[in-house]
């Protein structure tokens, strides 16, 4: 089993990596401030199901072999930056009337699923996820102990670490989607989160392949 000094060591590494506004964190905000807070935790659970993936990954070995097939990987990271240019491009030109806000129409349909999908495709597709996964998180393993029993350990100190962290942006945004200026301004926070998609895309993107 771990050293309670490595889990310790682990958790504090997650809970700094998940409070750096990077991709995940970006994204959630966007997602809560743009949708409502019932679209930021689609979005973060999104987030968690491409964690747990990789996890999975590591535990089987996998992992390393997909980081290394460069072909496999530019295609995942390609095809997840374009997908997230396509949102963040719909949403950044929406019109008003698309929004419900000349005529309060009713919830878009599909939204939590396109939320989920947006939060899987970010973490899946972010280069630097993987790289985590087959750079950093073998540190933390004792290569004599159970892999099985500790992949499930610290995957569940990590997952813990992401929803408490990014749960508590998505409280952030709530209080903030709650105020006047907020819905006054829900058209240019619709296109903020918009052009806050299409960074993450070109983050997504520019981002090398293989560890560093």
């Amino acid at each position: 089993m771990l050293h309670p000094a490595t889990l310790l060591a682990f958790a504090l590494l997650e809970v700094t990596l998940c409070l750096v506004p990077g991709p995940a964190v970006l994204l959630t905000v966007s997602t809560a401030l743009r949708r409502g807070p019932a679209r930021g935790v689609a979005a973060l659970t999104g987030i968690v199901a491409g964690n747990t993936l990789y996890f999975t990954l590591s535990a089987l070995g996998v992992a390393a072999l997909v980081l290394a097939s460069y072909r496999v990987f530019a295609i995942v990271k390609w095809a997840g930056a374009a997908y997230l240019a396509f949102l963040g491009a719909r949403a950044l030109f929406a019109r008003p009337h698309a929004l419900g806000i000349d005529g309060g129409a009713s919830p878009e349909p599909g939204a939590a699923g396109a939320a989920f999908a947006s939060g899987f495709v970010t973490q899946v597709a972010n280069p630097k996820a993987i790289v985590f996964f087959v750079a950093v998180l073998p540190q933390f393993v004792d290569p004599r102990g159970n892999l099985g029993l500790q992949m499930l350990v610290l995957a569940a100190i990590s997952q813990a670490a992401e929803v408490a962290v990014l749960s508590g942006y998505i409280g952030a945004a709530a209080q903030l989607r709650r105020s006047g200026a907020a819905a006054r301004a829900s058209l240019w926070i619709e296109r903020a989160g918009g052009a806050i998609l299409l960074a993450i895309a070109a983050r997504i993107a520019r981002e090398p392949l293989g560890a560093p």
